[in-house]
């Protein structure tokens, strides 16, 4: 039905999560009427994204590296490398959104880590997505002495956390999960901001 061009670039918008063909087809239309100018910002900018965006070599969480005192690259990012976060707490979440829906109520001083997914039934191939061993080698160090498990309150979120619980149990840290301000099925980034508060306060 469309040349080729726009059958591949509708093709490449539809792996987007939630994304389907249809709304694929309408991004393609929408930059195929838009300008130069508009398409070269948008091509320059995810270049420079995958260029300069980098992942924390703690957390997961995406930053730009910056250049120390000693003018080497942090592979920090700024909520790692603050010092005024406490290093005992370690909060276990889904995806970047969710950190930032956390960072925003600015009532967690601890330090984050990204998992990358949730668990579907244990399947294998869900579990291979997750950072897994790279959390285990995080909650070894002695100080850290609270695990909170800050997965979504879905199916897959409340399978992740009984995972991780089994996976973990053994560390003789503090596991928690937070409290019951969230509504059932509800996601993190979604909330707002006296649900999250009350649900970081509680967390049992």
């Amino acid at each position: 039905m469309y040349p080729p061009a726009i059958q591949k670039l509708i093709a490449q918008f539809a792996i987007f999560p939630t994304i389907g063909p249809r709304t694929a087809a309408r991004f393609v239309f929408y930059l195929l009427k838009a300008s130069d100018e508009e398409t070269k910002n948008l091509a320059e900018s995810l270049l420079q994204m995958k260029e300069r965006v980098k992942l924390c070599s703690f957390c997961f969480n995406p930053f730009e590296p910056i250049d120390t005192a000693q003018g080497k690259p942090s592979w920090l990012c700024e909520i790692c490398r603050d010092p005024g976060r406490e290093k005992t707490a370690i909060c276990v979440i889904e995806k970047e959104s969710d950190l930032a829906a956390l960072e925003t109520i600015k009532q967690y001083r601890g330090r984050y880590f990204i998992l990358g997914g949730t668990v579907h039934k244990l399947k294998q191939e869900d579990l291979e997505i997750l950072r897994t061993k790279e959390l285990i080698e995080r909650v070894k160090t002695p100080e850290i002495t609270e695990i909170i498990l800050a997965t979504n309150s879905t199916p897959e979120g409340e399978n992740t956390a009984l995972y991780l619980e089994r996976k973990l149990a053994n560390f003789n840290k503090k596991i928690t999960r937070l409290g019951r301000g969230l509504p059932l099925g509800g996601e993190l980034e979604y909330a707002d901001p006296e649900t999250l508060k009350s649900a970081l306060e509680n967390r049992k």
